[in-house]
């Protein structure tokens, strides 16, 4: 307890003013005020002035003014500000009961009287409204509009009668709101208004209602809910907490304003009953409620949010008079440390806890055995924060910094000034700073005027200042002090890096983040590049800087997290954020960026892929890796190789583009990964990635800055690369200019490359080549700009032919003739010279020219100019030069009147519109067998056959046909030949038409002297045609079945090989051989075995013993001649035993075949003696 006042009577009025200074008490015995300073706990009394009981007592919201009112309805309103009182006496005819304050200051008052006022700051009543019964709770808000409103609170509110509430809107006055609810809920007790005119309504059976003030949803209940069995003695709402309160039975029930369904928290108080009245404080900390019989009970509902980090230990408040500090890698047991006094501000070193408030800290030794209170030190002002490192605590307060040793005395005076000293030091007197931080090595602070700076510890010098463009607010160091994150006014976030003074500006920076973290993993962890997040109430966004990058810096966005409510990221390791809670309690939360899973082989494709891409931009290349081989997909490995350029990995990206097989990146890479200097390195590999400004400012800042002009005339960059070659390379500028003007001349820009062209001529005799090459450009662009003269004349002083065609190109797309021809003919070009000539009508230079020509078209140009000109004969040769064998043809028949030499070339060309003109030259003539013929060559079958049909030369044309015809064709002729009764002929060309029983009904019909021929074709169309019909109508005839005359047996034999019938075919084929044999035409017989042996044993068919035997016999009898003549006769004997053996088989040639067989024995003894004779000797 801070202080007791005693009062003379019961207290009927007690409140603070708006800033908690002081409290003003009223009571029934006397018109005292008590007023009570909270700074020096003084009491003071003020006479109201007025004689009647006070009954009534209100601070203003926004002024010093304080209203008391009376039980006979007058009214003052002291200004606690000025001491001015100000009497409104008979403001009511009775009892003051309650009242409000509104933000423009208008006190609004209830009576006993049912009348409400409305008076302004000064006492005079604006607005007065009567009401129905006693008003109670007056409250100001703003109803619930389409439009707000310009005057803010301009609703007053209350309850009449403890059944209805009562809305009077000030805007509208005669149509005051009266809003009734059901008996079931019983009495208002009390109510709030929150949100954007929502009201929450207590009732004294338990039940609270939501309602809007909207004038479309006004007399709705928006929520409905019992929260208490028996009753309900107060409702609280807190706006900082977004929570809502009730208190009934022995408990209180907490809700969420967000979700008024779910409860969000119950505290009982088993041992009390009558709970009465329910408060929050204005920040939400504190819940109080008190009782009937004079208990109150105080709930802290959140702890101040104060933390510290080191390292990997945290320090943060789980009371109000307790620290515990544990480390949240390690998960040692935590360190609880009790502390005399609610501090306002926590800092944590590596062996130090200090804490304090106001312009005093306690300082704490830290070890495994415990906290020890070392010392506490007061400063010259407020303390806003203080950091800690080893050695020295950094206090700011009040626009300064003091540094000062940890363990020092602060009494003692110290002869080391490095024992403490305060910043900012007297030349910098007009800077106040605004953040610091403290590092192993450094102290760094900002200040307001943009100055950041550093200094070094061991040296007790700065090393390092830079100055920012505006002011700072925030800085914010990682643990070793080389990188650093500043939010200057204007709330823009940069990443600074002290080695070289290079800021980077942080993208997509929030105006509302409050702060920032680094992670504290260590660097074999994490890769070398710094991954941070920056927080606001809601938001956590994730950053990766990276130092050595082609960017020389780059920071990128990764991603966002949501952060749980109420909550405050206190520490970052290795992507898992640790959060302080309202409760006094932490949590641990991993950023989505760092959420993937090792194990890729257990993920989807597209899982792989996200957490591929997660990898990547953290800069985790090891980890990416691991995708990369699990996905196996060349898309993945770009991003991989990619990305690990982007941070100057070489010898990863050589790895990567390896496994890929992009051998030229690779050659290209390993060609580079040995260079020192840093800037010509990133410039290859910004080349590399197609960013090539920057890899020409990379370039320009190397010790090799002639990479930028080469670079530049590889890309054919040309202003560029002149631009460079100015200060660079000067020499280099006439074939820059050259290389220019050829993609000037290409893409059509002549006056320029013709510039181009004479500013790269040299003159010198060692780039000849170049000059000629310049030259020409110039001879080709005067032509173009219209200098014809000049083009031509240099085009034909150069030896260069291209040149020369080029020219000449291009005066023919200008249409200059005359000299586009020349410089062909010089050129040697002679078929577009002659081509040219031939244009411009100058046929005697095309003439001269001729020999030399080689196109046709060109041929044929000029034999059309003889044509006209009467020279037929020149013009027959012009046009066979030309191979234009047509006109050739028409000159000779029309002009020339040389049929043969026309016939000749149609037949040695085979041209169809030839053959066309030679025919109609033949039927003029009445030649009709050589038109027919002509026709036919020229594809003209109809004409042919009508023409053939006309004048009987049907034959001529069936032979002249041939087998180039259609079936039509065909068909026609076969027709015809039917209708003249030629069997042979017509069944002929049915065959070829396909009509094979029309064919075999005309071959069957045939009598004549080549019968033989009809029956070949007959067989011929049966074998084709496979018709079993057609087979048995042929197989008939040939057996005599049809006309009684059976036929030789050689054509059913035919027959049977026609249908490969091939069983039957050998015994016809035996049946043959057997009837040559008995007429001694022992060859036939040998041919017909040996063809049908050989069909036999192709078709893989059994060969008949029979046939195998009489083939043996035949094929020895034709062996024996041929041995005899060759002279071996021991060969032919042996032969000609065997047929003597079969000699039954040889009817015809028996006595010779004896008496030779006979006469053998002789012969034999004379060789068998010449044998004996050679063996002797």
């Amino acid at each position: 307890m801070s202080d007791e006042i005693s009062l003379p009577g019961q207290c009927t009025g007690v409140g603070w003013d708006k800033d908690g200074d002081t409290l003003a008490m009223i009571n029934d015995k006397t018109g005292v005020i008590f007023l009570w300073d909270a700074n020096n706990q003084k009491t003071s009394q003020l006479d109201s002035g007025l004689r009647d009981t006070l009954t009534f007592l209100l601070w203003s919201k926004v002024g010093q003014q304080l209203a008391i009112g009376t039980n006979k309805g007058n009214l003052l309103i002291y200004n606690h500000q000025t001491s001015r009182k100000i009497p409104i006496l008979g403001k009511h005819t009775r009892k003051i009961t309650c009242g409000s304050w509104s933000l423009q200051n208008l006190l609004a008052l209830g009576s006993e009287d049912r009348t409400i006022s409305i008076s302004n700051a000064e006492g005079d009543t604006v607005r007065q409204a009567s009401v129905r019964a006693d008003p109670a709770e007056v409250q100001f808000s703003e109803m619930k509009g389409d439009e707000r409103s310009t005057m803010g609170d301009n609703t007053v509110s209350v309850i009449i009668g403890h059944k209805t509430l009562f809305l009077y809107n000030m805007n509208d006055p005669e149509n005051p709101i009266e809003l009734a609810f059901q008996q079931r809920y019983g009495s208002i007790v009390h109510y709030e208004w929150y949100g954007d005119g929502y009201i929450l309504i207590g009732f004294s059976q338990g039940y609270f209602v939501v309602i809007s003030t909207h004038m479309k949803e006004i007399g709705q209940e928006l929520f409905q809910a019992r929260n208490h069995k028996d009753n309900l003695s107060s409702v609280a709402i807190s706006l900082s907490l977004n929570k809502a309160a009730s208190v009934g039975d022995n408990c209180i029930k907490i809700h969420d304003l967000s979700d008024l369904k779910e409860m969000y928290a119950i505290i009982n108080l088993d041992d009390e009953r009558g709970l009465d009245k329910l408060s929050w404080t204005e920040d939400g900390q504190l819940l109080a409620v008190s009782t009937k019989k004079g208990a109150l009970h105080v709930y802290l509902t959140k702890l101040p949010m104060l933390g510290d980090c080191s390292n990997t230990r945290i320090a943060f408040l789980t009371s109000l008079l307790e620290v515990t500090v544990q480390d949240v890698v390690r998960q040692d047991s935590p360190l609880v440390i009790s502390i005399d006094l609610e501090p306002s501000f926590i800092g944590l070193g590596p062996f130090h806890l200090a804490i304090g408030m106001n312009n005093r800290a306690w300082f704490y030794a830290l070890s495994d055995d415990g906290a020890e209170k070392l010392k506490d030190r007061e400063y010259l002002g407020t303390v806003q924060s203080i950091q800690l490192n080893a050695d020295y605590a950094a206090v700011r307060f009040e626009g300064k910094v003091q540094l000062h040793v940890i363990e020092g005395d602060a009494a003692a005076p110290s002869a080391d000034e490095r024992d403490m000293r305060l910043f900012p030091e007297k030349e910098q007197k007009e800077a106040r700073i605004t953040d610091h931080a403290i590092t192993v090595d450094f102290l760094v602070y900002s200040t307001n005027v943009g100055g950041l700076h550093y200094f070094y510890l061991e040296d007790w010098q700065f090393v390092n200042e830079y100055r920012h463009m505006v002011g700072i607010r925030k800085i914010f160091c990682d643990i070793a002090g080389t990188q650093l994150i500043l939010i200057d006014d204007k709330s823009d976030g940069f990443v600074y890096n002290p080695v070289n003074d290079h800021i980077t500006e942080i993208p997509n920076f929030s105006p509302t983040i409050l702060g920032v973290l680094w992670d504290n993993s260590p660097h074999d962890k994490v890769s070398m590049k710094g991954v941070f997040i920056g927080y606001d109430e809601d938001k956590i966004f994730v950053y990766v800087y990276c130092k050595e990058t082609v960017q020389v810096g780059s920071c990128l966005l990764v991603g966002m997290t949501k952060l749980p409510y109420g909550h405050i990221p206190i520490l970052l390791y290795n992507g898992e954020v640790t959060l302080q809670t309202q409760s006094g309690k932490v949590a641990t939360l991993t950023l989505s960026t760092h959420d993937y899973d090792v194990k890729a082989q257990s993920l989807q494709q597209t899982e792989m892929r996200s957490s591929l891409q997660k990898c990547i931009a953290l800069h985790r290349f090891r980890d990416a890796l691991m995708y990369c081989n699990a996905m196996n997909s060349n898309e993945a490995w770009h991003d991989l190789g990619k990305a690990s350029l982007q941070c100057l990995e070489i010898d990863f990206a050589i790895n990567v583009y390896r496994q890929i097989g992009d051998v030229g990146m690779v050659m290209s890479l390993n060609k580079i990964k040995g260079y020192e200097d840093s800037h010509q390195l990133a410039g290859y590999i910004a080349m590399f990635l197609e960013d090539f400004n920057l890899a020409q400012d990379h370039f320009l800042q190397s010790t090799r800055p002639i990479a930028a002009l080469e670079m530049r005339r590889d890309l054919l960059h040309w202003d560029s690369a002149l631009h460079l070659a100015k200060t660079l390379s000067p020499d280099q500028i006439p074939f820059i200019s050259r290389e220019y003007a050829q993609q000037l001349e290409f893409t059509g820009d002549y006056v320029n490359a013709l510039s181009h062209y004479e500013k790269g001529i040299t003159r010198h005799e060692e780039t000849r080549d170049h000059d000629e090459s310049c030259a020409a450009g110039v001879a080709r662009m005067s032509i173009r700009m219209g200098d014809i003269r000049r083009g031509v004349q240099m085009a034909l002083k150069m030896p260069s032919r291209l040149l020369k065609k080029d020219c000449a190109q291009i005066l023919e797309s200008m249409k200059q003739w005359s000299e586009a021809a020349i410089l062909y003919e010089k050129g040697a070009y002679y078929d577009k010279g002659a081509s040219v000539y031939i244009r411009s009508k100058n046929w005697a230079k095309v003439g001269e020219l001729l020999p030399h020509v080689t196109s046709p078209k060109i041929h044929s140009q000029y034999a059309k100019a003889k044509e006209v000109d009467g020279q037929y004969k020149e013009a027959a040769q012009a046009y066979g030069n030309a191979k234009d064998w047509d006109n050739v043809i028409r000159v000779n028949l029309d002009h020339l009147h040389d049929p043969d030499e026309a016939v000749r070339i149609v037949r040695e060309t085979q041209s169809v519109d030839g053959a066309k003109m030679v025919a109609k030259f033949f039927l003029k003539l009445a030649d009709y067998s050589s038109a027919i013929q002509f026709l036919v060559m020229s594809k003209c079958n109809d004409e042919a056959f009508q023409l053939a049909q006309q004048h009987n030369q049907m034959e001529t044309y069936a032979e002249i046909i041939g087998d180039d015809a259609t079936h039509e064709d065909y068909q026609s002729i076969a027709v015809y030949f039917e209708n003249e009764r030629n069997h042979l002929l017509a069944g002929k060309f049915f065959y070829l038409c396909s009509h094979y029983p029309r064919a075999l009904k005309h071959f069957l019909k045939y009598q004549g002297s080549d019968d033989g021929q009809a029956l070949e074709m007959a067989i011929e169309t049966v074998g084709k045609a496979k018709d079993e019909v057609l087979t048995h109508q042929l197989i008939d005839y040939l057996m005599g079945e049809t006309d009684g005359i059976p036929k030789d047996a050689k054509y059913l034999f035919r027959l049977y090989m026609a249908l490969k019938q091939f069983r039957e075919a050998a015994r016809t084929a035996i049946i043959i051989a057997r009837e040559e044999q008995n007429a001694g035409n022992y060859r036939n017989a040998h041919d017909v075995l040996f063809s049908m042996y050989q069909e036999l044993k192709k078709n893989k068919i059994k060969i008949p013993t029979e046939m195998n035997t009489n083939l043996m016999i035949l094929h020895s009898y034709i062996l024996v001649k041929i041995h005899v003549k060759r002279g071996d006769h021991l060969k032919g004997a042996r032969m000609l035993i065997r047929v003597a053996n079969n000699i039954s088989k040889f009817p015809s040639r028996n006595l010779l075949l004896l008496w030779v067989t006979l006469s053998m024995p002789f012969a034999m003894t004379n060789v068998n003696c010449k044998l004996n004779a050679i063996t002797l000797t």
